[in-house]
Order: C-alpha cells, then structure tokens, then sequence
C-alpha cells in the first residue's frame, strides 16, 4: 500500500464511481459516446464521398456551430427551470432519432449533401440541449465533495470514446467501404445509444431549485449579464475560440487522407483519433495539474502548445508523426480544459450553472464546429497544407495577444482556499 500516496497524486481519481446512480449514467454515457464517434466519422467521410470537396465538410461545421450556439443557451436556461431528467430525457431522443433518419437515408441510398446537413442540424439540437443538461446534474449525482473528481473522470472518458470509436469506425470503414459500411456505423451508433438513454431514463427525478427563474429571454439575460460581469470568465471563453475556430484541423483528415495517405480509411481514424489519444494519456495521469497555482498562465501556454503542435503535424507526411503531434496537441487540450473549468466552477454560483454551462456549451462545442467551417474555406482557398499550418500559426500569434490586452488573465492565480 505504499504506492497510494503516489497514486493518489498522479493517477486520475475514481471514487465518485461509488455513486451508484452516477455510475449508471456513466456507463451509458461510455456507450453512448463510444457510438457517436462511428457517426462523427461517417458523417464527414460520406460527404466528401458525395461531393469531393472539403469546403461541403467544412459545411457541416457550420451546420452544428448554429444549433449548439442557439440550444445549447436556451437549454441551458431550461436546465435551470424545470425537471433535469425529463429534458434530458427528451433532448436525447431527438439525438437518438437523427441517427436513425442517417441510418435509414443510407441504406435506402436516399442521402444527399443537404440531407446531411438537415440531420446533422437536427442532431446536435438535441445535443446542444442535453449538454448543458448533464453537466448540471453532476453535483446531484455526486455531491460537492467529489465534484472535480468527477469532472476529471467524464472527461477522460469521453475522449478515450474518442480515441477508440474513430479507430473502430476508420477499421470498419476500411472493410466495408462505401455505403455498407457507412449504414453499419449509422446503425451501430443508434444502438449504442440506447444504453445512454435507458440510464437518464433511470435517473431520480431532478425538478428545479425552489428559487430558480422561470426560463426566458430575461433569465439568459441574466446570465449573460453575470459572464459580463465577470472579466475572468470572458477571457477564458476567448481563449477556448482562438484554439478551436483558428487551429483545429478536423474538417481537413477526409481530404488528407484522401490525398496524403491513398484514401486509407484507416488512417482517417487514426487522424479521428490522434487528438484524443494525447487527451486520454493527460487525463490519466493529470494529478499534478490541481497542484499549480498560476492556472491563468498555465491556460495561455498550454494553448499555446496546442497551436504550436498543430502547425508542425501539418508539415509531415509521414502518418505516425502527424498523430504523434496531434496527440501532443491533445495533451495541451486536456491542460487548457481542465484550467477552463476550474475557473468557471470557482467563478459561477449554484443557481446560475445551468445558464452559464449553456454558453460554456456553446464555445466548447460549438467552437470546433465554426472551425470546421473556417478550415474548409480556407483549404479551399489555400490548400490543405496551407489552412493546416496557418491555422496553427495564427493560433499562437492570437494567443500571445491576447495575454498582452488582458493581463488578468496572465495574473490569475489558484485561490489558496481552494484544492
């Protein structure tokens, strides 16, 4: 047992496991996620196949970026006004039912570019919604007291699904090419997903707080109007954009697959997959992490060496290497992440999380997907060499700016009351 010391600094903590009705959720969540990463992939792959262009996949970003910047803050809203469980409930049908509409325009060979869009939008409605939705509910399934643990854990998890899921679709994609495979993966998710749905169907009922606002224009008002009190919380949203819009390269893996490494389905997932290998190694072994004090610097450098990451994959040609730095990037991802979070926590009041975790939805979520956007315009402009790199670059220039127009961010320490 001498080892529990360094365990207990170094290794990701899995005490709030112990919660049964957490651990429910978490398991379905697992399969839940673990599926979505087959439609996160045959969704872009089967655009491309459709039109041979990644400024159509980039289109899919700005499909997702519009539903999760409108739902994700009036879900948000939601989650404070009534039943959790029930809007959770709810959200995830219609999550569940868009994939079976892919499924079915697959098979039936009824799908087309708009078609994508459509369900894609319709998709990430629903997740734009639900969320906001799960991350609320967390201190009610596991308690203050195990809440970071807790955060670390859902975190580390979903990007092991994304580790593991897009490597199993590229394979999957690899045996079955064309649209057989594509309806296995479509089919494979929305089974899969009904783990996820049968433990929110399990959750207790979760009603809202006696004191909370009646959802509305005045209630996200509200919210908003405490981020634009709160300078600190701004700056990390900021920061959060610059990576994901500028940097992110994920709209360009099908056409550099394509023309980098021979239409290999394979090697599409190992792209898929690259960023959240470096994530899930980080998050295993993030016990340090609590123990830094100047987190606001911290958080700037670690985007920083995301851009800085991404710019150098974009040179090489070789597939090891280009994952091996994005996995690098995945690594400052899981630091920036987790600093991000903290200071939402130590910055937001109980009654307010559900509003301010909708905004914080919207820039996490629907950041990559505007980048999506930004990266297959400008590969359309400037080649996928071109919007990689540059991305990249622009990244760390963007970044270094802004730590010079806010300082405070720069200056952000770890109150000493807190950890």
């Amino acid at each position: 047992m001498t080892a529990t010391p360094l365990a207990r600094r170094f290794l990701i903590d899995l005490t709030p496991l112990r919660h049964t009705t957490y651990r429910r959720v978490f398991v379905g969540n697992a399969f839940g996620f673990f599926g979505a990463q087959f439609t996160a992939v045959a969704v872009p792959v089967q655009m491309y196949a459709l039109t041979k262009s990644s400024l159509w996949v980039g289109l899919l970003g700005l499909a997702g970026f519009v539903p999760m910047l409108v739902f994700s803050i009036w879900g948000g809203a939601y989650a404070d006004a009534m039943d959790r469980r029930r809007l959770l409930l709810t959200s995830s049908v219609i999550v569940w039912l868009a994939t079976l509409f892919l499924f079915v325009a697959t098979v039936t060979g009824l799908v087309n570019p708009v078609l994508l869009l459509i369900a894609l939008f319709v998709q990430t409605t629903g997740f734009a919604v639900s969320t906001p939705t799960r991350q609320s509910i967390l201190p009610r399934l596991v308690g203050e007291a195990d809440l970071a643990s807790a955060t670390t854990l859902n975190f580390t998890m979903m990007n092991a699904m994304i580790v593991f899921g897009p490597l199993a679709a590229g394979m999957l994609l690899a045996f079955a090419p064309g649209r057989g495979g594509l309806t296995v993966a479509y089919l494979f998710d929305a089974l899969l997903f009904t783990a996820s749905l049968w433990a929110t169907y399990r959750l207790p009922q979760l009603p809202a707080h006696d004191s909370a606002a009646p959802a509305g224009w005045r209630s996200i008002v509200d919210g908003f109007g405490f981020l634009l009190r709160t300078p600190i919380l701004l700056a990390s949203f900021a920061v959060d954009l610059v990576a994901m819009v500028i940097a992110l390269p994920r709209a360009l893996f099908p056409q550099l697959g394509a023309e980098r490494f021979g239409g290999d389905g394979a090697a599409v997932g190992w792209l898929y997959a690259a960023i959240a290998i470096g994530t899930v190694a980080a998050g295993l072994t993030s016990g340090w992490i609590s123990r830094v004090r100047r987190q606001g610097l911290a958080l700037l450098a670690a985007v920083v060496g995301w851009g800085a990451a991404v710019a150098a994959a974009g040179f090489v040609h070789q597939l090891w290497l280009v994952v091996l730095l994005l996995a690098v990037g995945g690594v400052f991802d899981l630091v920036s992440s987790v600093y991000r979070n903290i200071i939402m926590l130590e910055a937001c009041p109980d009654e307010l999380r559900g509003r301010v975790q909708g905004v914080r939805t919207a820039v996490v979520v629907g950041g990559p997907r505007l980048g999506d956007l930004r990266a297959g315009a400008t590969a359309a402009a400037f080649g996928v060499t071109g919007a990689w790199v540059g991305g990249g670059v622009a990244c760390v220039l963007l970044v270094v700016t802004l730590a010079v127009v806010v300082p405070s961010l720069v200056r952000y320490t770890k109150p000493r009351t807190v950890g």
